[in-house]
């Protein structure tokens, strides 16, 4: 039984291994792509929000005019961007594989599971919702100025995979409900830069200071405040 402590043992040395990354992410900072002033006063201000679960997060915009102005081809895919309820603009980055075949954890595959750990296409999914609460569970709240706002919506209308007309190219069929699709986009998605590392990045385009490396939920959310700067005195 020699192979099994052997493999047991090189086991827990990844453990260690990735352990260690991903401590080293979260305490090392990673710079943002820009700099903006902070929100208020002439700068403006645009709440954001942060949804997250155990392994993945969105970016929640506010149904602003300026939003649904620059999104509007969602509503050529079928999407009802004059709800009365509608007040958020849910976007994620993902494996296709996983992101599009997974609605629910009993629908997880082995084919899912081995792709999101190895090498997948990318897919972006955007969802209509409702009013956010703040300080609810798995949900932070980002205040952005007007420039580091516009730099955000760049940032995640550049994630879109354009087809040859130039717009973002829907995924027919594919989707969880009524008021959620998939588009394609850029990047491949592999266990290193995954879902959340999309997030972050995103985050630092906007002006926002992330730790190294974000692969989790938690290192994000918790970037965020460690490396958030010092408020005025």
């Amino acid at each position: 039984m020699a192979w099994l402590a052997r493999l047991a043992a090189g086991l827990a040395a990844i453990v260690c291994v990735l352990a260690g990354l991903s401590v080293l992410g979260l305490v090392v900072p990673r710079p943002p792509t820009a700099s903006f002033p902070p929100a208020g006063g002439a700068a403006g201000r645009h709440v954001v929000h942060l949804a997250a679960n155990p392994i993945h997060t969105d970016i929640l915009l506010p149904a602003a005019p300026e939003v649904l102005a620059r999104f509007g081809f969602l509503a050529g895919d079928g999407l009802d961007l004059e709800h009365p309820a509608l007040a958020t603009i849910a976007i994620g980055w993902g494996g296709r594989t996983f992101y599009t075949q997974t609605p629910t954890w009993d629908r997880l595959t082995f084919e899912a599971v081995w792709r999101s750990a190895t090498l997948d296409r990318s897919v972006l999914h955007v969802a209509l919702g409702g009013a956010v609460e703040d300080g609810a569970p798995g949900i932070v709240r980002v205040e952005l100025g007007d420039a580091a706002f516009a730099a955000l919506l760049d940032a995640i209308a550049a994630s879109f995979e354009p087809g040859p007309d130039g717009a973002p190219q829907v995924l027919p069929g594919m989707g969880y409900g009524s008021f959620d699709r998939f588009y394609e986009a850029r990047e491949r998605f592999n266990l290193l830069a995954g879902c959340n590392t999309w997030t972050a990045a995103t985050l630092r385009a906007a002006g926002l200071r992330t730790g190294l490396w974000s692969p989790l939920p938690p290192l994000l959310l918790w970037s965020l405040v460690l490396h958030a700067p010092a408020a005025p005195a």
